[in-house]
């Protein structure tokens, strides 16, 4: 016989098995809204518009970035797939909508089921905490184009808001307060230059301990990104919210400016936030100054809310009666814009 799919690295048979390994757990995620199941050509989600006179469909893309390396480096798999759905979910989340379903992108150069397995299982609890349906996806099998027992992932989010209800920071105004929510440690930002640092410069296993952070290298950057869906949207429907950032990439010095109108500057105080161990390891080991620091990493807070200081103890009380770990971390000032931190 001669060439085939299967003889080219295309196993057709073993991704259909795949399917019907993962149809059950991607069921659970499941809401009303689902019409049809796995395998269709496309996905069918039923927008419940009773609820809103004027919706919005707010969408967002993302991947995990260099942290699979670090995946790779420790044979596990189960936890990069929350990192996925965090990025995106927490996104459209700083418009004030609520993620209605979610759609992933997993390539790789041979299939193997037992880790993309775990893979997907990570992506049905992401799915889970935010309270959105995975409703499709993609596996692409490339022979040649990865190494072998490499991936790439990409996922796709969409949710719902009221028009009039959109958080878009044009209300932000000089006066309001900046309230931090705690991140879970370098969530998905930062690992070309951790990896380096680490396992370049330093030569360390990811399975060495190093002191002050109770647990191996790798198990600290494994942590995955919390998603902060449900406490923020239960405090949405209490207080007015001014604006929210997503504190990824660039840290609070690039990201908290992308909310604020022309005029203002927010104020940053140090000090009134525990910075989490690991930031002081990088910090410290790598001899990186403080602006690079909070130009790279989140630092300890993963997203940003700015409220009217009438509502900043309300706010803090609904969003720790959630599970947040919050702190008043700044204010907002007449300005030429960006950050201060003093």
């Amino acid at each position: 016989m001669g060439i085939t799919y299967k003889k080219s690295g295309v196993d057709i048979k073993k991704g259909a098995r795949f399917v019907d390994l993962i149809r059950p757990l991607i069921r659970t995620t499941y809401s009303r809204g689902v019409l049809g199941d796995v395998g269709s050509f496309g996905a069918f989600f039923r927008v419940d518009t009773s609820k809103y006179k004027q919706p919005v469909l707010v969408s967002s893309t993302d991947g995990v970035g260099t942290k699979l390396k670090v995946a790779f480096m420790l044979n596990r798999h189960d936890t990069v797939g929350i990192d996925l759905v965090a990025m995106c979910v927490n996104d459209i989340l700083t418009s004030g909508a609520r993620p209605l379903f979610f759609l992933d992108y997993l390539a790789t150069g041979r299939l193997s089921i037992s880790q993309s397995a775990e893979i997907i299982k990570g992506i049905v609890e992401g799915c889970r905490a935010a309270g959105c349906a995975l409703i499709g996806g993609e596996t692409a099998e490339m022979p040649g184009f990865y190494n072998r027992g490499e991936y790439d992932l990409s996922g796709f989010a969409v949710g719902i808001v009221e028009k009039k209800e959109i958080i878009d920071g044009t209300t932000i105004k000089a006066g309001d307060l900046i309230l931090g929510l705690s991140s879970n440690g370098l969530h998905s930002n930062g690992y070309s230059l951790v990896r380096r640092l680490f396992f370049d410069i330093k030569g360390y296993s990811p399975k060495k301990r190093l002191k002050g952070l109770g647990c191996t290298i790798g198990e600290e950057l494994l942590r995955p990104t919390r998603i902060y869906v449900k406490s923020v949207l239960r405090v949405i429907r209490s207080f007015r919210i001014r604006g929210i950032a997503h504190i990824t990439g660039g840290g609070i010095t690039e990201n908290l400016p992308r909310i604020m109108p022309e005029g203002l500057q927010a104020v940053i105080k140090r000090g009134t936030w525990p910075v989490h161990s690991i930031f002081r390891i990088i910090q410290e080991m790598g001899d990186i100054d403080e602006e690079e620091m909070f130009r790279t990493f989140n630092m300890g807070i993963g997203l940003i809310l700015v409220v009217r200081k009438g509502d900043v103890t309300g706010v803090r009380k609904s969003l720790t009666h959630s599970g947040e770990e919050v702190f008043l971390i700044g204010e907002i000032e007449e300005g030429k814009g960006g950050v201060r931190y003093v």
